[in-house]
């Protein structure tokens, strides 16, 4: 899934230190099959040279308002008609300042003052510059007169200073600008993701878990965050980077999971139970570690608290989604899950341990729906088939909403 497949997006770079990385910015943008076109300072040129914007971008790469040939004096004007969103990274102080004040004196100014479309600012300078009472006011002016900021990250930066001023990582940049493009049809909608394994310890170094990444639940996560929800990430031990946006409470066992769980679930909308969770715990924790010995160890196992069966229980209005990861009998196995917890949808996969599944970046699902009917989908990636899956979710809520009111 491309949201910005064919759309017409500018970057538009000015002079700091961080124009390397809107190269890459600009490798990622191309990647998402988008048109990309750039727009360069006369300072950023010092930092990177334009062939290097003209390759990666396919398009020439304006950078004075009375470059020679191609109607060039006019070219801001035609850009910022077609544009569908515009990105400066980095934004200095001084571009800041010229937006903020209705400056148009070259390129990049004048293209920003005729664009209609979204406009993701990302600063990225010294930190005193940054905290500086007038940077801040001009940052204050763009948040309202509509320009949507993309606040810097913190850390060394490259005059040797540390602290916040550093321009986010392209990726960070490039989820935003997918964010702004995304349609808000999740709007005013609470969300509840569970995502991740869960560890159960039998002594202090050692538990019993899967191998869930938690990719499926962050992707999950982010999509709804994109299309406008206000969302909740309960996610079990991974290595990835909450999604932005997202508040997310991290857990540990199962009892950990369920805690936060039940403590928010009252405000959510909907729920989405994606999270791998143990179903059986050590009935006793070494309190200290356990030496290994000649012969077998017995562990004993009991039943963890099932958070989707108690879900279920108590699932009021709410729309319930469950996953099930199968090894066989795929679709006995969802449709008596679907069942017994009272879900109006489940999306389970075979583990195939190669495309499907844990730690993968694809997955091969089937919807199966409380109303007997089923989705069989073929194999992508993460992200399309968390947005797929909102798809159905709204088609459900919708569908409720009908019988509510006959």
């Amino acid at each position: 899934m491309r949201h910005l497949k064919d759309k017409n997006i500018v970057l538009g770079v000015s002079g700091g230190i961080a124009a390397y990385k809107g190269a890459e910015l600009l490798r990622l943008i191309k990647k998402e099959e988008a048109v990309a076109r750039v727009i360069m300072t006369a300072n950023a040129t010092s930092f990177v040279g334009p062939l290097t914007f003209e390759a990666l971008s396919g398009n020439p790469v304006c950078t004075s308002l009375f470059e020679k040939g191609g109607n060039a004096s006019i070219r801001h004007i035609e850009w910022a008609k077609e544009a569908d969103a515009v990105v400066v990274a980095p934004a200095t102080a001084n571009i800041i300042g010229k937006i903020a004040c209705g400056i148009a004196d070259d390129a990049l100014s004048t293209f920003l003052l005729a664009v209609k479309s979204p406009v993701l600012i990302c600063p990225s300078m010294n930190t005193n510059m940054y905290e500086k009472v007038s940077v801040k006011r001009n940052i204050d002016i763009l948040k309202k007169d509509g320009y949507l900021i993309v606040e810097p990250d913190a850390g060394e930066l490259a005059c040797g200073t540390t602290g916040q001023g550093r321009l986010p990582e392209p990726e960070n940049i490039l989820d935003r600008l997918v964010s702004c493009l995304t349609p808000k049809d999740y709007k005013g909608k609470r969300v509840l993701v569970t995502a991740g394994s869960t560890r159960e310890h039998f002594d202090p170094v050692r538990y019993i878990g899967n191998p869930s990444s938690g990719k499926m639940g962050y992707a999950v996560a982010r999509a709804a965050e994109h299309r406008g929800a206000e969302v909740l990430l309960v996610s079990g031990p991974t290595n990835l980077k909450p999604p932005a946006n997202v508040k997310t409470i991290t857990t540990e066992s199962a009892e950990d999971m369920a805690a936060a769980v039940f403590d928010h679930v009252k405000n959510a909308d909907i729920v989405i139970k994606a999270a791998a969770v143990s179903d059986y715990r050590p009935k006793d924790v070494a309190k200290q570690k356990i030496k290994k010995g000649e012969e077998e160890t017995l562990l004993v196992l009991k039943k963890s608290e099932d958070i989707l069966l108690k879900l279920g229980k108590n699932k009021e209005s709410r729309i319930l989604v469950g996953f099930a990861a199968e090894t066989e009998n795929l679709e006995n196995n969802a449709r008596e899950k679907l069942i017994k917890k009272n879900l109006d949808m489940i999306v389970a996969n075979l583990l195939d341990g190669k495309y499907s599944g844990f730690g993968t970046e694809t997955n091969k699902v089937t919807l199966f729906f409380r109303n007997g009917d089923k989705e069989v989908l073929p194999l992508m990636d993460k992200e399309s088939v968390a947005h797929i899956l909102l798809d159905r979710i709204l088609e459900i809520n919708a569908g409720n909403s009908l019988e509510r009111n006959l």
